[in-house]
């Protein structure tokens, strides 16, 4: 008799309890897009500290580094597309105070989570060749082919992860999950790249609820990658979750005026949308929506 898929649905909580401090966290979504922000959230209620995360990154690393969690930084950008430069981000650059940085090349960035998910220690590619990446990180390390033409490749080191954290639109109780947007970005490298994986998602639904209205080819995450799945809708706010929901650019803006501005401008921010859990983060932004209706 065989034995049914595993039921996998965690609270937020409990998904952050799993992760302890120093860990190798990657992050997934693409800067201001369907970034896991419920969790992230999660992690800055907590007492979790000198981790390394790995993100093309948006809010969720700006946020993770305004509250100090953050030891050491890989990414291939910290942007939030309307605000150019993530401005928390761009504080703690200025001003020196993140004490491990690690800046990639995009495609260097993706071969690097691709190395991890094949559990190989490096990949060669010529991204970087030539360019200020291999001046400012020493440690990557060139390669010859063995072959004839003897070329030399940039061997792109691995970026193996303790622990995943995605963003998705549907999944199911066991970790089927499927996104309905334009792109897939790179979440189910992430989640291969990654010891444990844990996705949130809009809705959980029934299995076959996860192919009705959508190509069965968006299935991006099979339930062999994912360990924990959390239902939060609004979870990836104030990024975008295209169809359910496009980044909130009015909640951007202050986002980026308080991180831009004095340390008592974040203070009241953080104050007013940051000092609760996550209910309380929804019906703060509901209150604000209503007040710029």
């Amino acid at each position: 008799m065989s034995k049914a898929p595993r039921d996998k649905r965690m609270t937020i909580d409990e998904v952050v309890a799993e992760l302890r401090d120093g860990m190798t966290i990657g992050i997934g979504g693409w800067g201001p897009r369907r970034k896991p922000m419920a969790l992230v959230r999660a992690i800055l209620r907590s007492d979790l500290r000198d981790l390394t995360i790995v993100s093309w990154g948006g809010a969720d690393v700006g946020l993770l580094l305004r509250a100090g969690k953050v030891r050491k930084l890989v990414y291939a950008f910290v942007s939030l597309d309307s605000v150019p430069l993530e401005p928390n981000f761009q504080r703690a650059r200025q001003s020196g105070s993140i004490p491990e940085v690690v800046e990639l090349d995009e495609g260097m960035f993706q071969t690097g989570l691709r190395a991890a998910a094949q559990r190989l220690p490096f990949l060669p590619m010529r991204a970087g060749l030539g360019s200020d990446v291999l001046v400012n990180n020493p440690g990557i390390r060139t390669v010859t082919s063995p072959y004839d033409d003897a070329e030399e490749l940039v061997a792109v080191p691995a970026l193996p992860l303790d622990a995943a954290l995605v963003h998705l639109n549907r999944a199911d109780r066991h970790g089927n999950a499927t996104y309905l947007g334009p792109d897939p970005y790179f979440d189910d490298l992430f989640c291969m790249a990654a010891d444990r994986a844990y996705v949130s998602v809009e809705q959980v639904v029934d299995t076959a609820g996860l192919t009705v209205d959508t190509p069965v080819q968006r299935l991006l995450l099979s339930r062999m990658m994912v360990s924990g799945v959390v239902e939060t809708p609004h979870g990836a706010h104030f990024t975008t979750c295209t169809p359910d929901y496009e980044r909130d650019e009015r909640f951007q803006k202050a986002y980026a005026a308080a991180a831009g501005g004095s340390d008592d401008d974040w203070a009241a921010f953080e104050e007013r949308f940051l000092s609760g859990d996550e209910a309380a983060y929804q019906a703060a932004v509901r209150a604000f929506t209503e007040e710029q209706a």
